[in-house]
């Protein structure tokens, strides 16, 4: 049965190719949301970039025929730019011209070729709904079958049929075990940057984030697991030049720790801030900043204190051990021998998690840290983010490696809270 998708602005900013997707069916944009991406498509962020991929894409459809009539893709679907959109909605907000144009457009169809809304705004889901509209979320990208993956399993329990990276416990010892049967013996207890492991998860972190031949992870689990601090501090493990304990080992395998976060609730955009970026972006960073305090602070064998020979999160920064910036600025660099980490990444949608892969250069390892749990993201959700999105794609790569925290090591009453409130 043919049907009709009429799709909100969003599904094109989340996925500038989406039209592409809806196999033989027909693809309706009302002119709503051609006015939307217009104006969304100046500036530098992501959001201009996708509302620009977006609009260039609908034109070269527009160079072989007439978008109001439709023109045909190669999938036997149609793509048509719908002009008319009704007054089914007393207000004529964006949304509700959209929603209204799916309205007028259901009731040029008979039964037999239903319409449906696709939205990622659940407000235009629930509106459409109440207008006896069939809507759904765009679904290409959501997934929940990598979930499993990310535990440390018993010696019987490791699922074959993937190869990335994943940890086993037999007794007092832990393997790391990839492909179809390799399986190595780690080394327990092992600290970075003076960072000691506070229970098992910790130590398969530790481990896979020292790993060489692991060169994207995915590290996830609630607030006060750890994963940022243990990611940041593997970083600078390799980058520090410091002469104390385990550090030697690894320095200068990476140039320098570059540390990014999406900037969700400043609007993605740093403009209407006072001050240079660092100061725009610090309080937003400040969590990053905090984490170098704890590394910093942490006292190793030089004596208590602060005082070591990377002194301060300061002289880090300065130095360019570590770089701290938002995820903005990573679109079109190349960035080799680096150490990046990327925090918070349940926020990002999969094209980010795509372009910040592919400005990835000959030796730079790629950490994705977050809490699939807590979106701050209006237009995504646990099933859709770009984080879950590359979990699932990679799973079968050995290269790669998932690990979900679950223990919190902040402090007993944080674990406490987390679990109670």
């Amino acid at each position: 049965m043919k049907k009709s998708f009429v799709l909100d602005t969003n599904v094109l900013i989340h996925d500038p190719e989406a039209l592409l997707h809806f196999e033989d069916n027909d693809v309706v944009l009302p002119i709503t949301v051609i006015e939307e991406l217009d104006k969304l498509k100046k500036g530098n962020g992501e959001i201009p970039y996708s509302a620009r991929q977006a609009l260039r894409l609908i034109d070269s459809f527009r160079e072989t025929g007439n978008l109001s009539a439709g023109v045909a893709m190669s999938s036997g679907g149609a793509l048509r730019v719908m002009i008319e959109e009704g007054s089914h909605m007393a207000s004529h907000s964006n949304d509700n011209r959209i929603i209204s144009a799916a309205v007028t457009l259901a009731g040029k169809k008979d039964k037999n070729h239903p319409v449906i809304l696709v939205s990622k705004d659940t407000s235009v889901r629930i509106k459409a709904d109440a207008l006896g509209l069939v809507t759904q979320d765009y679904l290409k990208d959501k997934t929940t079958v990598f979930q499993k993956y990310g535990n440390i399993m018993e010696e019987d329990a490791v699922p074959g049929e993937i190869r990335s990276v994943r940890y086993m416990k037999s007794g007092d010892r832990i393997f790391r075990a990839y492909g179809e049967d390799k399986m190595e013996l780690i080394r327990r207890q092992r600290s970075v940057m003076n960072i000691s492991p506070k229970n098992i998860e910790q130590e398969c972190a530790i481990d896979a984030l020292l790993a060489p031949r692991i060169n994207v992870m995915a590290l996830t689990g609630r607030a006060g697991t750890g994963k940022t601090l243990l990611a940041i501090a593997a970083g600078l493990h390799f980058c520090t030049k410091a002469s104390h304990k385990g550090v030697t080992e690894h320095a200068g395998r990476y140039e320098q720790v570059v540390v990014a976060r999406p900037i969700v609730p400043l609007g993605n955009d740093l403009g209407f801030l006072p001050g240079d970026v660092r100061e725009k972006l610090h309080p937003w960073m400040q969590p990053i900043y905090d984490n170098l305090d704890v590394i910093v602070g942490t006292p190793g064998d030089h004596g208590e204190g602060k005082e070591v020979n990377y002194r301060s999160a300061d002289y880090l920064i300065e130095s360019e051990v570590i770089h701290i910036e938002p995820l903005t600025y990573i679109r079109g660099r190349s960035l080799p021998r680096r150490f990046l980490v990327i925090d918070e990444a349940q926020n990002l949608r999969p094209l980010d998690v795509k372009t910040i892969i592919t400005r990835c250069g000959e030796g730079t390892k790629v950490v994705f840290t977050g809490d699939l749990e807590q979106i701050d993201s209006p237009f995504l959700d646990a099933a859709s983010n770009g984080l879950a999105h590359l979990i699932n794609k990679f799973i079968q790569e050995e290269n790669f490696c998932y690990l979900n925290l679950k223990q919190g090591a902040r402090s007993a009453l944080a674990e406490r809270a987390a679990e109670l409130l």
